[in-house]
């Protein structure tokens, strides 16, 4: 559109206003939106254009396109000014006869390259319940590969930005009562207080919406057609309320203080995320993401853990008695592993100390050394699944949830397990919960709501850390959060404390991931911060804040 234009539909009228002016009219009716004649469109299409769209064949197009639509007449129509009409027609016929929008007026932004901005502000009504609805979009104008005529990239997001090839707007009496969700004091959980618990909240809907005892009113909802219950962590989410159900309370584990310590501390980082439980029941008190994509990454990601992972391994090697928090480890600059170099940060290296130390300043070459005495590459995912619950695929967290992998390995695959990187897959719920096990000395398998509330059965672990070996861990981590590469971050924290730092590197990206996880007291947390390097650096003052507001 041209520069400070606006454009409205109102009545089937298509109006252009510039600087206060009407330049132009169209009537959406006589044929005449668009954009020619009959004999200037035969002589468009005699001769199909190529190359880069012209600023006024964008304009037209999306003049076109969004004229058409907000008249909301035949949907196939307005397909056809799209470059895939097929899957365009059924998207933007259901914005009329399932989603229930009527009175559309479209009010396009300035167009940046191909890309032109708009906004929509409509009216949502059944069966006498109606209320206002505003949003923002934008579309995209590309040139038709056959005809070589100006067209909108389609994709359902133009209709709305939340809308996919997997989701669809429906306005009905919803499926499930709305909630009201409270944290374990009682206190409201909302989106706009703890926007991190967007996604966790329309979950628990979905789930527990029917046992919370609402009853349900007539909603604008984004439905989605992946199953709820699946990792996906799909749900319906509202979008607007025509006419309010009765909101049934459900009681869920998080503590509204950590959460909101939580939400600011993932604030002060691009994709960081941290998740936050107490160990002594596996109740989890915070997720929070920040993140481009909204992925709640602290329940569902997936990725390479680094050093963190060593206090599985740790485990490992003192049940098998290859090391003692007090028993002199070598840690040498470099390790060879079937024909693997593993080194160092900086290349560093200890002389004479204990195993303690190494695990405080993160060695990995003291792990690496180890690996010929345990021989068993399937060592490590037993202890991770026997003691800590991981890899089982077995939690029921009350959401959607991600419950850590460790395949088996072997080979320098197996070994680079052993420091977290190779094939170990893990979230910041899941290290939480290995820092929680190892505080506690037993898993608990984390939850957001009581298994009571739908008598679900939670996942356990075959057997407890030995109290020896939960004694010599706890040690090696309290080492670690008083002088060792957690004692920066967890400086302010007195009383029973301890860290694991970890730095993952990923293929491809020049920086590696900042692991760090920690307790105090009874909460436990672990936090990452994509290509935010050294552990304490970046994920430990995540974790830190967390832990304070526990």
């Amino acid at each position: 559109m041209r520069s400070g234009a606006k454009t409205a539909v109102i009545g089937g009228v298509f109006l252009v206003f510039a600087g206060g002016v009407g330049y132009g009219a169209y009537n959406v009716y006589n044929g005449m939106s668009g954009g020619g004649t009959d004999a200037q469109t035969k002589s468009a299409t005699s001769e199909v254009k190529t190359g880069p769209l012209s600023a006024a064949e964008i304009d037209q197009a999306s003049k076109d396109f969004l004229t058409k639509w907000a008249e909301g007449g035949d949907a196939a129509a307005v397909a056809q000014l799209t470059n895939d009409p097929t899957g365009a027609t059924p998207v933007i016929g259901a914005y009329r006869t399932e989603a229930h929008v009527t009175d559309a007026v479209i009010t396009p932004g300035p167009a940046v390259g191909a890309k032109v901005p708009f906004t929509v502000k409509a009216k949502v009504e059944l069966d006498g319940a109606s209320k206002p609805w505003t949003y923002t979009s934008e579309l995209t104008v590309v040139r038709g590969l056959s005809t070589g005529r100006p067209l909108v990239s389609w994709a359902p997001s133009v209709i709305h930005p939340k809308l996919t090839k997997t989701t669809r707007l429906e306005t009905a009496e919803a499926s499930v009562p709305p909630i009201k969700a409270v944290d374990r004091n009682g206190v409201e959980l909302t989106k706009e207080k703890y926007p991190s618990l967007g996604s966790l909240l329309d979950q628990l809907r979905e789930r527990y919406g029917k046992e919370a005892g609402g009853s349900a009113g007539v909603e604008l909802m984004l439905k989605s057609d992946a199953d709820p219950d699946a990792t996906t962590g799909s749900a319906d989410e509202s979008l607007l309320t025509l006419s309010k159900g009765k909101e049934g309370t459900l009681k869920t584990t998080l503590d509204a203080a950590v959460q909101a310590a939580a939400e600011t501390s993932v604030k002060k980082y691009s994709e960081a995320s941290v998740a936050a439980v107490k160990p002594s029941t596996g109740e989890i008190l915070a997720v929070a993401n920040n993140r481009k994509d909204g992925f709640n990454a602290a329940m569902l990601g997936k990725q390479a853990p680094g050093s963190t992972m060593k206090i599985v391994t740790a485990a490992m090697l003192l049940e098998k008695d290859l090391i003692g928090a007090d028993r002199t480890a070598e840690c040498p600059k470099n390790a060879i592993y079937m024909g693997r170099t593993f080194k160092n940060l900086d290349d560093f290296s200890i002389d004479g100390q204990p195993f303690s130390q190494s695990f405080a300043r993160s060695c990995n070459t003291a792990f690496i050394k180890l690996i010929d005495d345990v021989g068993d590459d399937g060592a490590l995912p037993k202890e991770a699944a026997e003691v800590f619950g991981i890899g089982l695929d077995n939690w029921k967290t009350g959401v959607a949830s991600f419950d850590g992998s460790i395949p088996s390995s072997t080979g320098g695959e197996a070994a680079a397990q052993y420091i977290g990187q190779g094939t170990v897959q893990m979230n910041v719920l899941n290290m939480a919960s290995v820092t929680a096990t190892a505080k506690n000395g037993t898993f608990k398998q984390p939850v957001i709501v009581a298994p009571s509330l739908d008598d679900r059965e939670i996942a356990t672990a075959a057997r407890s850390l030995p109290s020896g070996v939960a004694q010599q861990l706890r040690s090696m981590m309290r080492l670690t959060a008083t002088s060792g590469t957690g004692a920066k971050a967890m400086a302010g924290l007195g009383g029973d404390k301890g860290a694991k730092t970890g730095s993952a590197e990923v293929d491809g990206q020049e920086t590696s991931n900042s692991w760090f996880t920690g307790y105090h007291n009874d909460i436990a947390a672990a936090a990452v911060v994509e290509a935010g390097g050294h552990g304490g650096d970046a994920a430990g003052p995540v974790v830190a804040a967390v832990l304070a507001a526990g």
